[in-house]
């Protein structure tokens, strides 16, 4: 099952936090205060893998407490809307003798008593024909049993923030205490912390309270049984003390070469080595690298580190290695690495989507992908002081909340000192969706092999075309090289294209592309190199209200699709959104990921030509 988007309603700082789209990684930038962590365990709360226990006291509203905490069972707290996949289709639809499919769409509410409740967009899905044809057929029935299939597969989230890194040190008798839910003298208690040490020993599969008596010194046995301080250890004593140290640094062995393992398959920017030591009361991490070889404790080294080994345990354990079907709630993940580790970490998050959705918060620049502008979410508090989320990253640019889109802003602003700094080949476009579109046809040709960038290709948005000289001139006046130019060949492609030969590109005309010479189309846009079946899904949803035609029956393959999407529109008084097309793009991205070269045949030639262009 894959989540499509998801809604906080009364939870701690968030009244009703609107719907939040998610993508494979999905980005939640605001200041600090904003309510992003509250929008991360609200959803957390939804099917944790592991506590996430729902605490009415505190997550539900202050203001509101005294009225909601006498109806938890009519108050929802998170709604998550997901599309399930072929295989959990297949599973539920055994499961409950249904006709679910891949495409089918389910929101799944919690409540604040922790009862759940299941809403099908497009209708409850029919069970098979011999059920439903059946003399005993309940409906009812039915649906529960749907209901407790679809709730089998769905994901469990893994929640983590910077609160949980493993303690510097490990206490053994003090650690005992905390897991059963005791309290230190003078010691405050850390939740997060305390979480992650349970995690710890889970993978170590030991106790804490059985490694300390595995390394019992035999003089306090002997003490234990006779009651006196001089009391001497028996031969017998001796040797039980020895045959369990040895168990014991046989099994920390164990553990620590399995995490030294599955540690490097995971995380790939460095050689690590672990060894688990456990000295009297004491349990010790011991790191060393291939840079480093020097062993250190885990103390000692960064926090970084400290902060990647904790999550990673977390992510290990609680998801039980069954790592398909869990979610990652990453809260401010990353903030104590440096700069450019936070951006590999960014890289990073993208490779472990592959098989985890990941949902994460940030206020810095270096953590924006900026590749992936589309997945980030602004979140602000409204003028109520209610935490709130758009995916449109101009909102919160008020007075009041200016700030929450300055790690946004900050990080495109990075991207264009990188493409200055670092000789990247430049590409600028006419907008944000064209950049979606050439994103996502450059990433699918590199991963099927078809191309190889002599130097990292971004496309620049312009903001218009007639924004494109004015962006040219800066990137020019930096690299003292134009860049390329993808233009449409729309009419007011046509006339920039005229000014632009007569202009800047007087002696360098090879480098404006116009759409209509790879398309061979008059008047056609970059949406017509895309092939149809790619933005069929997006023109689907643009259309969902029209319910006695469909956009198929009278789309023609031999001319531009943007008129022709419009001219049904007006047909039909639909009415769009500000940035439909943008949403058309995102689609169309997010399907391509999943295609290969032999689903797009006829198109991917005219892709690799326009490449060729300039990658020359």
């Amino acid at each position: 099952m894959k989540l499509e988007k998801y809604k906080v309603t009364n939870f701690r700082s968030v009244q009703d936090s609107g719907w939040i789209d998610c993508d494979d990684v999905t980005t939640l930038v605001g200041i600090n205060e904003s309510g992003k962590s509250n929008l991360l365990l609200a959803l957390w709360k939804l099917n944790p893998a592991r506590e996430g226990k729902i605490d009415i006291l505190h997550d539900m509203p202050v203001s509101k407490l005294s009225t909601l905490r006498n109806i938890p069972d009519e108050v929802k707290f998170i709604s998550a809307e997901f599309i399930l996949d072929l295989d959990s289709a297949e599973k539920i639809s055994e499961a409950a003798s249904s006709t679910c499919s891949s495409e089918t769409r389910v929101v799944i509410s919690r409540y604040y008593d922790g009862h759940y409740s299941f809403d099908f967009p497009d209708g409850v899905p029919e069970p098979v024909e011999e059920v439903k044809n059946a003399e005993d057929y309940d409906e009812s029935k039915y649906i529960k049993t749907l209901e407790e299939a679809i709730h089998a597969e769905l994901p469990t989230f893994v929640y983590y923030s910077n609160y949980g890194n493993l303690s510097t040190k490990i206490y053994l008798p003090n650690v005992i205490k905390w897991l059963n839910g005791q309290t230190v003298a003078g010691i405050e208690v850390n939740e997060d912390q305390v979480r992650t040490l349970r995690v710890l020993f889970d993978f170590v599969k030991l106790n804490p309270q059985e490694i300390l008596n595995l390394g019992k010194d035999p003089r306090v046995v002997a003490i234990e049984r006779t009651s006196n301080k001089s009391a001497v250890p028996t031969a017998a004593e001796i040797e039980k003390a020895e045959k369990d140290k040895e168990q014991r640094s046989i099994l920390l062995q164990s553990a620590s070469g399995e995490l030294t393992k599955s540690f490097k398959e995971w995380w790939k920017q460095g050689e690590y080595k672990f060894r688990f030591e456990a000295d009297g009361d004491y349990f010790r991490i011991w790191v060393s690298d291939s840079v480093r070889t020097d062993e250190v404790g885990l103390e000692l080294r960064s926090t970084g580190l400290q902060w990647f080994i904790s999550f990673y345990l977390i992510f290990l354990v609680e998801s039980k290695s069954s790592h398909k079907n869990s979610i990652l709630l990453l809260d401010e993940a990353g903030l104590t690495l440096h700069p450019l580790a936070q951006k590999d970490l960014a890289n990073f998050f993208n490779s472990l989507s592959e098989n985890n959705q990941i949902i994460n918060t940030t206020h810095s620049p270096f953590i924006v992908d900026t590749a992936n502008i589309d997945r980030c979410r602004v979140v602000y508090m409204d003028k109520d002081g209610y935490t709130v989320s758009s995916s449109d990253l101009r909102q919160g640019a008020d007075a009041l909340n200016e700030k929450s889109i300055y790690a946004v802003h900050a990080a495109m602003g990075l991207s264009v000192s990188d493409i200055l700094l670092q000789g990247c080949q430049s590409v600028v476009v006419e907008g944000p969706s064209d950049q979606h579109y050439l994103n996502a046809i450059k990433a699918f040709l590199i991963r099927e092999k078809l191309i190889a960038p002599k130097q990292e290709i971004v496309f620049i948005p312009s903001g218009g075309v007639k924004g494109v000289p004015g962006v040219v001139s800066i990137l020019c006046g930096k690299t003292e090289q134009l860049p390329y130019v993808i233009v449409d060949s729309d009419k007011s492609g046509a006339d920039a294209v005229k000014k632009l030969q007569s202009g800047l590109y007087k002696e360098h005309k090879d480098k404006i592309i116009e759409i209509k010479d790879i398309t061979k189309m008059e008047n056609s846009e970059v949406e017509d190199i895309i092939p149809v079946e790619l933005l069929s899904k997006g023109i689907t949803r643009l259309f969902n209200s029209v319910e006695d035609d469909d956009f198929d029956n009278v789309y023609d393959k031999n001319k531009p699709i943007l008129p022709q999407i419009e001219a049904f529109r007006d047909k039909y008084d639909v009415k769009f959104n500000q940035g439909w097309k943008v949403e058309l793009a995102k689609s169309a991205k997010q399907i391509l990921k999943n295609k290969k070269k032999s689903d797009i045949n006829d198109t991917v030639d005219m892709w690799v030509k326009l490449f060729n262009e300039f990658n020359n």
